[in-house]
């Protein structure tokens, strides 16, 4: 088998681990064995309490990812195509819901489904030449991995609805203006903009980290009454930690914190 996929650790910080979507031929435009690697990868990560911060980016300038293979789904009977369909669900929401914070790190095209592997991901750190865009409806068909559910978290409801139902393409610096991005940067400065925030969060305390994101997630849109009462517990996660303890000991002692994620 073919590997489309790397995982690496950054020797700077063994906390921080890339995701790095490597088939150049097609600007890494996934397949099903691509899927099935990222799928694995995913679930893999998410039994990691050693990681506290996930990229996901392309092995090459110019593209992070063009979507699904299109070439290979023309090959395809109906149900090869919703079968297909299942594995890159069961992908998309695997990244969704890996417990630590994950980084979108864009160069180049960010399409379709490419983009909605973006989505699915916490932050974006992006090039200043980066270009967006979800196209479905120019092809027949809608996003489906989350494009309609995200974007509109991400930028609002009609700034996504004008990305669309447009199908158009935009730039970074569009996306940026709507809200999407969270660093803009040259291309030439990408890695170290996202290394550097990548470590900023992963100096912090990992458990605390994890439940903030497993909170924001959790009530965004939920009626307030509801979210009072899910946020305390949350809350609370933290409080029963050895870390919250140490980060009292560490602030009153005047030192950095030795967070254990415990």
């Amino acid at each position: 088998m073919e590997s489309f996929v790397q995982v690496k650790e950054r020797p700077e910080n063994s906390t921080i681990v890339e995701v790095i979507l490597d088939r150049p031929k097609v600007m890494n435009a996934f397949n099903t064995e691509m899927a099935e690697q990222l799928l694995e990868i995913f679930k893999n990560l998410r039994t990691r309490s050693d990681v506290r911060v996930v990229g996901l980016r392309s092995a090459h300038e110019g593209f992070f990812c063009t979507g699904a293979d299109l070439k290979e789904r023309n090959r395809m009977s109906e149900e090869q195509w919703r079968n297909q369909h299942h594995l890159f669900e069961a992908m998309f929401y695997a990244l969704a819901d890996l417990p630590m914070p994950t980084v979108a790190v864009i160069d180049g095209y960010c399409l379709a489904g490419g983009m909605e592997l973006a989505l699915n991901c916490d932050l974006w750190v992006v090039s200043e030449g980066a270009t967006f865009g979800l196209p479905e409806v120019t092809r027949g068909i809608m996003p489906g991995g989350g494009g309609t559910r995200l974007l509109a978290k991400r930028i609002g409801v009609h700034r996504a609805k004008e990305v669309i139902l447009s199908g158009q393409k935009f730039s970074a610096q569009q996306m940026a203006e709507m809200g999407a991005v969270n660093r803009l940067v040259p291309r030439e400065r990408l890695d170290a903009e996202f290394l550097a925030l990548a470590q900023v969060i992963s100096a912090n305390a990992p458990l605390a980290v994890r439940f903030c994101k497993a909170a924001i997630d959790e009530l965004f849109g939920m009626p307030d009454g509801e979210a009072r009462v899910r946020e305390l517990y949350w809350y609370n996660q933290c409080v029963d930690t050895e870390d919250r303890l140490e980060g009292v000991r560490a602030f009153n002692e005047k030192r950095s914190p030795h967070f254990q994620g415990r």
